[in-house]
């Protein structure tokens, strides 16, 4: 049996609140790896062009949906539907990772509708 070992280098962007790196993207979807340190969030936001699913990899991570909040473990996810108002924090001291997956007709990080942040973006 013939194997082959393939290793890539992924940009990782780091960002006040953690980091993502882009796995893969084609047309009408893009796959990211997010890291969020402990004690950080990401900003309050919505997307007008796109839908996102988030399966968490590590940690304990709090999402809010539009007034909803609750916890992920590993192998849980959601689903956040275009428009939806959502967040992804790291309550915990532990490191929380997910994966996303977003699809829509346009994918860039413009399409952020910043809400409320804590680094003042907004």
């Amino acid at each position: 049996m013939n194997t082959t070992t393939r290793t890539e280098t992924i940009a990782r962007t780091e960002r006040p609140w953690g980091w993502y790196e882009t796995v893969s993207e084609a047309p009408g979807n893009k796959i990211k790896r997010i890291g969020v340190h402990p004690g950080q969030q990401l900003s309050l936001q919505k997307h007008h062009r796109r839908s996102e699913h988030w399966l968490v990899v590590q940690g304990t991570a709090r999402v809010t949906l539009d007034e909803r909040q609750f916890d992920l473990q590993p192998g849980q996810a959601c689903d956040i539907a275009l428009g939806q108002v959502h967040r992804l924090a790291n309550l915990t001291q532990a490191p929380v990772e997910i994966v996303e997956v977003q699809f829509g007709s346009y994918l860039g990080e413009d399409d952020i509708v910043r809400l409320q942040d804590d680094y003042g973006r907004t």
